[in-house]
């Protein structure tokens, strides 16, 4: 295992009491209160799940799986890493307890152990330090998330690898923050510190002593009430802080710093900043509090009921509304119920349809359907992924007369297969053939991450990105088929971005329709509320268009 350099500091973020307190979004803006004190941050979420990655997962279970430049698939914390933050992410930011236990056993398999008998503590605990300790040397504070709750069962060796960790690196570069709920019971009209209490107390029972305490309420906290937790919870006073519900997320570096919660790691750490910078952090919030306009953006998707499962899309469009000083209020519709309702009645009201990714046959007439409403009603279409194929296989069927047309993803027999696997490709990304078919690994048959797009001159593309070449992220197994490319061109059908070698359609758009746009990659993964993505800034200001028109 890697010895430490001691050159990196590292926060170690864990959550108690229940899930969903917002570990993620506190690492993220703990990462943005330091990275205004002049100080480099990078992160790492640590996953107790079993699965190697939250590729094959279910978005109702899981939420988003987020896609890095190289091509991981990752936790939806990622996501708000990189917003939140300049760091990047990659493989290396994310681990789960499948991959720690498959690298171990992978490891035994050959031998590497001698025979020796294979143990949680030192082996799964050692591939955790190592996983971790990747990171130093890379930033100057490295913010580690612990999924889940202290307690959990298959978090242990987690909790147990960091506590190690405290003493390879030495109090002076680890810290231990600590998210925890401290509830208001309205009947009563109390605020209970009840729960921190068992839950400081599990963690001690773990061997680890917080050095802060982030604790979720609704209320503030009074001095008295945070005298308490510190006194039966063994921290200073001013190292618990207050983290209040607030109107937007982009808010919370501000009321953490107000809390004082930068100046306390500042001080444990004992290192010397610069004054923090948060007047970028104040102007954002302004711009989302005094919009200018509103706009109403219909997501047709078949995961409407967990929003989660579009945290980046959701965030993206915001930030194309900060863009253009605009509100986009988001209207989730059921893919589904546009199959059997009206889909002029049902999107009636919308001043621009988006249909975000996904995978399988369910739904798909639907988001047909509210395709098919945008392109005949000229309502500002952006497609992402699967919206974009479908967008493809809506203009073939109704538009280029191929009305049996649809991707193999979705029919098993097809006479037109616009959309299809191709079987064998040369990836120019890793630089090799990749041969794939129907019976391969879901994880393993996609094209993921990275890769370089050529806008053609004259489009919706290029002049929202304003550049020739672009760097987009992928997570889709299915591709435009060539030999479709020149019927639907002559059908109206613009091809806006190709591969530098031509040969994989990106960006598709309409020639006679006022915004209509469908690209193969995430937009949404490289959206920056300080740096909206250009797409979504067009988007929405062809939504704008549209409704002042």
């Amino acid at each position: 295992m890697k010895t430490p350099s001691k050159h990196t500091k590292f926060i170690f973020v864990t959550g108690g009491v229940l899930s969903s307190l917002g570990k993620g979004l506190a690492a993220a803006s703990i990462g943005a209160l330091l990275e205004s004190r002049g100080l480099t941050v990078t992160f790492q979420k640590l996953d107790p799940y079993i699965n190697v990655d939250p590729g094959t997962m279910n978005p109702f279970q899981h939420g988003e799986v987020y896609v890095t430049d190289d091509g991981a698939e990752t936790d939806l914390d990622m996501g708000h890493y990189e917003r939140f933050t300049q760091a990047v992410m990659a493989q290396k930011n994310n681990y789960t307890s499948g991959r720690i236990y498959f690298s171990v056993i992978t490891k035994e398999r050959r031998g590497e152990f001698l025979g020796g008998t294979v143990q949680v503590i030192p082996h799964i605990t050692d591939e955790i330090k190592a996983a971790v300790l990747q990171l130093d040397g890379e930033a100057d504070v490295a913010i580690i998330e612990i999924g889940g709750t202290v307690g959990d069962i298959e978090g242990l060796p987690f909790i147990e690898a960091i506590r190690q960790l405290r003493g390879d690196l030495g109090r002076a570069h680890s810290l231990f923050i600590h998210l925890t709920l401290v509830p208001y019971i309205k009947t009563a009209g109390e605020v209970k510190t009840k729960p921190t209490q068992h839950s400081v107390r599990e963690l001690l029972g773990c061997g680890i002593q917080p050095d802060i305490l982030i604790c979720r309420s609704e209320v503030p906290l009074e001095d008295s009430l945070k005298k308490k937790i510190a006194l039966f919870c063994n921290v200073q006073k001013d190292a618990v802080i207050t983290a209040i519900d607030v109107d937007t997320i982009y808010a919370l570096p501000l009321y953490l710093h107000k809390e004082g919660l930068d100046a306390q790691i500042e001080n444990l750490f004992q290192m010397w900043t610069k004054q923090p910078d948060i007047g970028p952090w104040e102007k954002l919030v302004e711009r989302i509090k005094n919009p200018e306009d509103q706009v109403t953006i219909a997501v047709t998707g078949k995961y409407i009921e967990l929003t989660e499962s579009y945290k980046s899309l959701h965030e993206a469009l915001v930030h194309g509304g900060l863009a253009n000083q605009v509100k986009v209020n988001l209207r989730y519709i059921s893919a589904e119920e546009l199959e059997s309702g009206d889909p002029a009645a049902l999107l009636a009201g919308c001043d621009g349809i988006l249909v975000p990714g996904g995978f399988g046959r369910r739904g798909i007439e639907g988001k047909i359907a509210a395709i098919t409403h945008a392109r005949e009603n000229k309502i500002p279409y952006f497609g992402i992924c699967l919206g974009m194929q479908l967008a493809v296989v809506e203009f073939a069927r109704n538009v280029a007369g191929l009305a049996r047309a649809n991707s193999t993803e979705l029919t098993d027999f097809t006479p037109d297969p616009v959309i299809y696997l191709i079987k064998e490709w040369y990836d120019y990304r890793q630089g090799k053939m990749q041969i794939r078919d129907e019976q391969s690994d879901l994880g393993g048959t996609m094209r993921l991450g990275a890769y370089p797009c050529v806008l053609q001159a004259g489009t919706l593309a290029r002049a929202a990105y304003n550049t020739e070449e672009i760097s987009e992220r992928h997570r889709h197994r299915y591709e435009f088929n060539n030999d479709y490319r020149a019927p639907l061109a002559e059908a109206g059908l613009v091809i806006a971005g190709l591969s530098p070698d031509n040969n994989l359609v990106e960006i598709v758009e309409l020639a006679n329709h006022p915004w209509f746009l469908g690209c193969q990659f995430h937009p949404e993964f490289k959206s920056k509320p300080m740096r909206p993505h250009p797409l979504f800034t067009a988007f929405i200001k062809a939504a704008l268009t549209k409704k002042n028109g």
